[in-house]
């Protein structure tokens, strides 16, 4: 199978998804001429026109709100926030709006739509364009979050977002753009509310989400040198969150670390250790869930204080180590 890039994959489920529905369009800041910030839209404005790659003004509640309007009339916008950051700007839209309406309506109206956006640090974007505030939107009924780590999650999963009856915040990180993997060429979907076992094994569970998966599958290959088998789980949509596959892993493995990204407080890693702590999976713990995420501070600017506020792979592995010698 071909291998391209996660930019490049996102690209391609856009253009397929306008190419085989005419009420698919996108809608956000510098998408047309410019292609996007990180280049996800390029060259789509030259095959679709400006009625369905559309430049707005510096508006994300603008974006969020045109996005509601249009689903309403019976399109599928696709909506790019340029960083997740800016995404705070368009909350009433999203939370008051997006997710109630088909539920106060009675279901007689539906608001399918995507809102994309960068996430993410490791780019010297400093505190104010490098944000993970996945875990604001998992929290609201109504929506949809979708966190794709690999260029074949990335496609399958935004057309099959494309696709749903509900709004989704679809979050890609910044440092994944450039990864590289196989996809498929036609047109495929991922089911939304599926976890996937990215690799076996019988000491330790990670659950990790977006780029933590790709740390964890690096932290996991050094393990394996020295005799420890770590098995990875990716959720890869935070809500609904598929937590059968989790506690399956954990009870295989008896310990289990969750790795993200997002600041340790209050994040994805709190609902994930809640659950298995009440399933049956928690009969089977051999030592306290642990969960590893990033510093209770804001991105900063400095190159090496940026490495230091998020988990990196040799702090996965430190985790792991204490995890192996831990019991109950």
């Amino acid at each position: 199978m071909r291998e391209i890039t996660y930019v490049e994959a996102a690209r391609e489920a856009l253009m397929q998804k306008m190419q085989d529905d005419p009420s698919v369009f996108l809608i956000g800041e510098d998408l047309g001429v410019y292609g996007g910030a990180f280049g996800v839209t390029a060259g789509l404005i030259q095959q679709f026109g400006e009625e369905r790659v559309i430049d707005t003004p510096i508006s994300e509640a603008g974006i969020a709100g045109a996005c509601i309007g249009a689903a309403l009339t019976g399109f599928r916008p696709v909506g790019e926030i340029q960083f997740m950051d800016f995404v705070t700007l368009s909350m009433e839209q999203l939370v008051l709006q997006a997710a109630k309406i088909r539920f106060m309506f009675g279901g007689k109206a539906k608001v399918p739509f995507v809102l994309r956006m960068p996430a993410g640090s490791g780019t010297g974007a400093a505190a104010q364009h490098s944000e993970s505030l996945e875990s604001w939107f998992v929290h609201i009924p109504g929506l949809k979050v979708v966190m794709p780590s690999t260029p074949y999650d990335v496609k399958g999963l935004l057309i099959a977002s494309i696709e749903d009856d509900n709004p989704v915040i679809f979050v890609e990180h910044k440092l994944l753009y450039k990864v590289k993997g196989p996809v498929p060429e036609e047109m495929y979907r991922l089911p939304l509310g599926k976890s996937n076992i990215v690799r076996q094994g019988k000491d330790v569970t990670i659950v990790a989400t977006s780029i933590m998966v790709q740390r964890a599958i690096q932290a996991a290959e050094k393990l394996h040198e020295e005799g420890i088998e770590v098995e990875i789980v990716d959720p890869r949509t935070l809500r609904p969150l598929d937590d059968e596959p989790i506690f399956e892993s954990v009870k295989k493995t008896g310990k289990v670390l969750i790795v993200h990204e997002a600041v340790k407080m209050g994040g994805i890693g709190s609902e994930i250790a809640a659950r298995i702590a009440e399933s049956s999976a928690f009969d089977y713990l051999e030592a306290p869930i642990r969960r590893l995420g990033g510093l209770d501070i804001p991105i900063p600017y400095n190159r090496n204080l940026e490495y230091h506020a998020v988990p990196q792979v040799e702090n996965i592995i430190e985790e792991v180590h204490d995890l192996v010698r831990l019991r109950v």
